[in-house]
């Protein structure tokens, strides 16, 4: 393996971690490895390997080379020391729920959440026996007093998805770790491990869903898991082996360490447009509000500042009239899709209450900070000039 040092560069690890060409008959860039099964040089040796004795590859679902190098650079660019790739973020979550909660445990989430790990809590694993409670975690009292003895998992995103609002992760994880048996898991998605690095900072578990800014095309499904090794082996041999099967396929996990060679330049133009942008539309006569965390209108401000390297590629608003003002905005774009995801290099912008976060209730969504009209842009890495002159003209049929 190439000399590639933990405190070499974000980028460097990024792009040589793991690999030496040498090895590999000089091809540059590490060769797909299409095979479900693997030959054993003996029988004895294959028992090894099925007896966890052995560490060679024997099926793809469980270990395969090209996800292996995958694994061993995400855990290297969000400092952990394992990580486990799936087919999709959902997958890596639902992973990481049903390994490690059982009837009658209890998990605390944030009171937003994307709206699949929201149907996935309360029609899932909800109802097998779990208890989900919802609680603000950006107040840190209200967090201590949900907990009791049968909470073993601590769940949120930061940004929450679509609200904006961050959580203190430090202070999460010190209150966590007060208390015997108790995880504390993030959805890193919207950051990235280049804008911030949540197992630095005491979380247990880090999830992604690398469809996104990680692949950064828009053209594969993936998802990813960073813990300690202990943690990683059950949720593989647990959650992915024998409880959802969601295996990466070798050829998207090898789209995926492409994207992740590029990570950290994409994640500094997503950042400077969407800066760029919501500084626009804050002073703008026809928008109502603005939720950035580049901002400092944005209420947690000096927390952003503090917990994330830049403010990101993501921003919510709302304008003056409401749901039928943004419907009519959306459908106005003309450089902008309308589309879900996020985190790719087109610009896209979608209405969570009727799309993303659907699977809501209206009731539920007022209960946990969705508003009907709100808006969800996604910026990419578009010229600057030509994503506010898109956004321009479609405000000037809002007035």
């Amino acid at each position: 393996m190439k000399d590639i040092k933990s405190d070499f560069g974000f980028s460097t690890r990024a792009i040589h971690h793991g690999y030496d060409p040498l090895e590999n008959g000089g091809a540059l860039i590490a060769p797909i490895y299409l095979t479900t099964t693997f030959a054993f040089p003996t029988a004895e040796y294959g028992a090894s390997c099925f007896a966890g004795e052995e560490s060679g590859h024997f099926y793809t679902r469980i270990s395969n080379p090209t996800l292996a190098l995958l694994e061993s650079r995400m855990a290297s660019l969000e400092n952990g020391e394992a990580a486990v790739a799936f087919s999709s973020g959902m997958g890596a979550i639902a992973a990481t729920f049903w390994t490690l909660l059982r009837p009658g445990d209890e998990i605390i989430v944030n009171r937003t959440l994307y709206g699949c790990t929201f149907a996935l809590l309360h029609h899932g694993i909800g109802e097998f026996g779990v208890e989900v409670k919802h609680v603000d975690m950006s107040d840190l009292a209200e967090l201590e007093a949900a907990i009791s003895p049968a909470t073993r998992m601590i769940y949120f995103e930061s940004p929450a998805n679509p609200s904006m609002q961050l959580m203190d992760i430090n202070a999460v994880a010190s209150i966590a770790h007060d208390h015997d048996d108790l995880l504390v898991v993030i959805d890193n998605t919207y950051c990235t491990p280049y804008l911030q690095r949540p197992l630095e900072m005491g979380a247990d578990i880090v999830v992604h869903s690398a469809t996104k800014y990680l692949s950064g095309h828009g053209d594969i499904t993936a998802g990813i898991v960073v813990a300690s090794q202990a943690l990683a082996d059950r949720i593989r041999l647990q959650g992915r082996k024998d409880l959802t099967g969601a295996v990466l396929s070798p050829q998207d996990a090898n789209l995926l360490m492409r994207g992740l060679k590029t990570l950290a330049l994409r994640m500094d133009r997503h950042c400077s447009n969407a800066l760029a942008i919501a500084q626009y539309l804050e002073r703008h006569p026809a928008v109502e509000s603005v939720t950035y965390p580049g901002l400092p209108s944005f209420a947690q401000y000096t927390l952003a500042s503090r917990q994330m390297k830049q403010s990101g590629g993501m921003i919510a608003f709302e304008l003056k009239g409401g749901l039928e003002t943004g419907r009519h905005f959306m459908n106005a774009l003309q450089l902008f899709s309308r589309a879900v995801s996020l985190g790719s290099a087109e610009s896209l912008a979608q209405h969570p209450a009727s799309m993303t976060h659907s699977t809501y209730t209206r009731e539920e969504r007022a209960r946990h900070g969705i508003s009907e009209g709100l808006v969800r842009l996604s910026i990419g890495l578009e010229d600057i000039d030509d994503l506010l002159a898109d956004i321009t003209q479609a405000l000037k049929t809002c007035i």
